[in-house]
């Protein structure tokens, strides 16, 4: 090891992450949800403009899904660049050059053009939050500590979607290409980033490390299992924050009520928000037994919203659910990235989002694909419901079956 190198090392063993640093980690965790919320508002403006487009009415939406399937597509890629090459430089390109592809819609007509500026967004999308939860883990040493931020990320990701939903309905009354250069607020980020974030060191003692002469490879059979169960999960998180809207105008309320839409989805993501919060204190019961709880929640409320008529069943059961979803999600993420190695936790990292926001893509069309099968809304919400009790009874069991094996190694 060289002499500077040498000092990097020590000086970065000495830097310890404080509140400053967890609320940039944060922020750039929000970015991938601005990316696929900020521009709902502006969604029958952009059908309207681009309706005699061949094929708009497929288009149009997924201007809004396509971000999630290129974070699918390429955040492992990103999870390579993060073990290889380091969390702090791709952290701050992909926030600039998220900035810049966010931004193109603002001066662009063209149906394609956007399509495809959205499919950058997604990309770019793939590295913030690969670095931003790795870092998270990396900068936050302690199961209390860590578990405390990655439970506020969900939280910080969840009021900001709702934030944004509002920021996007209210400049989006100056047409459907303001919303577009919100996204320019990245850079804010990045040069924040810049001054304050610093790659972790190699060297920390405090870390689990590959051994020396060992190939850093995917441990997949340490993952495998949860990231299925990512993929599922990913998929019933987002069944209420899509569903919700029509769920309660299928109860009667007319579609024009917006002031009852709007609060019934304010209400359950205040439920996620509130599940998240409160995971630190269910965390020493493990991702074990914390995993299936939560997919037992989230099958109680949507079972409530099959069973219960009215809109006092979907708001109880949207309010069950989605405080089961504020546990699960960082729930998964510990079960994946607890036991990682420094040298392997981008790659793991980066599997778990391709899985989780693929799980997020999917969500509309298998959601209408058990809608046209059942014959409506609130049956398929119930089906996904017994869905979700049928997996949360199988991880506990594949848990329990696991355990033996784990305490004789």
């Amino acid at each position: 090891m060289t002499k500077l190198s040498a000092e990097t090392a020590v000086a970065s063993r000495t830097r310890v992450a404080g509140p400053w640093q967890a609320a940039l980690l944060l922020a750039g965790s929000c970015m991938p949800v601005m990316g696929s919320v900020l521009i709902t508002p502006v969604l029958p403006q952009l059908s309207q403009h681009f309706g005699d487009a061949p094929g708009a009415e497929v288009l149009v939406p997924m201007i809004v899904a396509i971000p999630a399937l290129f974070i699918a597509i390429f955040a492992p890629f990103a999870g390579q660049i993060v073990d290889r090459l380091g969390r702090k430089n791709l952290l701050v390109i992909s926030l600039f050059a998220y900035a810049v592809a966010g931004t193109v819609p603002a001066w662009l007509d063209s149906l394609t053009g956007i399509l495809v500026s959205r499919a950058f967004v997604g990309i770019f999308e793939a590295g913030i939050m690969t670095v931003c939860t790795t870092l998270i883990v990396d900068y936050f040493h302690g199961e209390r500590r860590r578990n405390r931020y990655l439970g506020l990320q969900t939280v910080a990701t969840t009021l900001g979607a709702t934030l944004f939903i509002a920021i996007g309905g209210a400049v989006g009354s100056a047409g459907w290409h303001a919303p577009f250069w919100i996204y320019s607020l990245a850079v804010v980020i990045a040069v924040a980033t810049i001054f304050s974030i610093w790659e972790p060191s190699r060297a920390d003692s405090s870390e689990l490390h590959v051994a020396a002469g060992e190939k850093v490879r995917v441990p997949w059979k340490q993952i495998a299992l949860p990231l299925v169960v990512t993929l599922f999960g990913g998929f019933t998180f987002y069944v209420m924050i899509i569903e919700a809207s029509y769920l309660v105008v299928g109860t009667g309320v007319a579609a024009t009520a917006t002031a009852t839409i709007g609060l019934v989805a304010a209400v359950a993501s205040l439920a996620t928000a509130a599940g998240a919060l409160l995971f630190p204190l269910f965390a020493r019961r493990g991702p074990a037994r914390l995993v299936p709880i939560a997919f037992a929640l989230q099958a109680l409320g949507m079972i409530v919203v099959w069973l219960v008529p009215g809109l006092a069943g979907v708001i109880a059961g949207a309010v069950i659910a989605s405080f089961g979803s504020g546990v699960l999600l960082p729930s998964m993420v510990t079960w994946v990235l607890s036991r990682t190695r420094f040298e392997d936790r981008g790659r793991v990292t980066g599997w778990w989002n391709a899985a989780f926001f693929f799980g997020q893509f999917l969500t509309p069309i298998l959601m209408g694909a058990i809608t046209a099968a059942t014959g409506g809304l609130t049956v398929s919400v119930g089906v996904v419901g017994i869905l979700a009790a049928v997996v949360a009874v199988a991880v506990a069991v594949a848990q329990r079956a696991a355990r033996p094996s784990v305490v004789a190694a």
